[in-house]
């Protein structure tokens, strides 16, 4: 999994590419939360995300929390965006 992060003012923006599963879910709500501690606006750009499994979701729910459910998710390919619509993470999230 690849992680880039841009922050402009108060907005964080994180780019995954890859896999998010039970392996490099702890790496990606690592390098967030620290991140976030700058941030009051959260956006996901899961353009180049492969996969994404249980523990990714879980991951995702957690920064959502944290971002006090000010986060977007953004360019969820089909497989993704498959995955969040039958564990019903679809109603949970915004999307763009």
């Amino acid at each position: 999994m690849k992680i880039e992060k841009e922050l402009v003012a108060n907005k964080l923006t994180v780019k995954v590419e890859g896999r998010l599963d039970t392996m490099t879910a702890p790496e990606l709500e690592k390098e967030v939360k620290e991140a976030m501690a700058n941030a009051t606006e959260l956006v996901f750009d899961l353009k180049d995300l492969e996969y994404i499994s249980s523990a990714g979701l879980r991951v995702l729910f957690s920064l959502f929390k944290l971002a006090k459910q000010n986060m977007v998710i953004r360019n969820a390919g089909d497989i993704v965006m498959e995955v969040f619509n039958v564990t019903g993470f679809a109603d949970v999230f915004q999307f763009e």
